[in-house]
C-alpha cells in the first residue's frame, strides 16, 4: 500500500484515486501518522457486504434435513493431565 502525505495527496488527488481504483488502496498520513485509506468502490463493497449467517450456511448443507444421519459420541473417559 502506497503512503501519501496529506499535502501530496491533495495536490495529486486524481492520481491517488486512479491508483486506488486500478491497483491497491492508498494510505494518507496526517503529520506522519496513518489517517485514512482511499480504496476502490469494488473493494469497499467486497469488505462491507453482509456475510452469510451460520444458520444460512448450515441450511445450504447437503445434510440439511437428512433423516438418516447418525451422530455417534465417543463415550471413552477423559485422560488425566497434570497441571
Amino acid at each position: 500500500m502506497r503512503q501519501w502525505a496529506l499535502q501530496d495527496a491533495k495536490a495529486r488527488f486524481s492520481e491517488v484515486v486512479r491508483l486506488a481504483c486500478e491497483h491497491e488502496p492508498q494510505e494518507i498520513t496526517l503529520r506522519g501518522e496513518p489517517a485514512v485509506v482511499v480504496l476502490s468502490r469494488v473493494e469497499f463493497d467486497r469488505l462491507t457486504k453482509p456475510r452469510e449467517s451460520l444458520v444460512e450456511f448450515m441450511r445450504r448443507s447437503p445434510l440439511y434435513g437428512a433423516d438418516d444421519l447418525e451422530l455417534v459420541r465417543d463415550q471413552s473417559l477423559t485422560r488425566e493431565v497434570e497441571l
